[in-house]
């Protein structure tokens, strides 16, 4: 199910940055800038047909988080015509 296709970008402990399943003991990639992953993030949500990806800082605490379509945003954008 889509909603349950979720990657978080966190900072790797030796340098640079992994892209995790949530509760995986392995990173699905490692690069090493904050920016490349987020963007290997979405494109792995993306081809597994949407879902969340959550973005962490340095100090590991979330800074952000992103739907990738067709995932079910929580919090999306409201129409203002």
């Amino acid at each position: 199910m889509a909603s349950d296709n979720r990657r978080n970008v966190v900072p790797n402990p030796n340098g640079g940055w992994d892209v995790r399943a949530p509760g995986a003991s392995r990173s699905s990639a490692h690069t090493e800038t904050q920016a490349e992953a987020i963007h290997r993030a979405r494109s792995i949500v993306r081809n597994a047909g949407g879902g969340e990806v959550t973005i962490h800082g340095q100090d590991g605490q979330i800074r952000d988080s992103d739907t990738i379509a067709p995932g079910n945003d929580p919090n999306p954008p409201h129409d203002r015509r």
